[in-house]
């Protein structure tokens, strides 16, 4: 049976370098949780990053 990733939550920062930091850290913690992060940069303006929550 095939699950689909439901996004929970969409955040937006001020990018900095340090930001990655926070998704590899929660990742592997929460991953029990059913929760996965993510981390993008916005394609139109690159000095954002867009964080998401997922359900798996």
């Amino acid at each position: 049976m095939d699950k689909k990733m439901g996004v929970l939550s969409t955040m937006r920062f001020q990018y900095t370098s340090n930001l990655y930091k926070n998704v590899d850290s929660l990742n592997p913690t929460l991953r029990e949780k059913d929760l996965m992060f993510g981390l993008a940069l916005d394609e139109k303006e690159k000095k954002t990053a867009v964080f998401t929550i997922y359900r798996t």
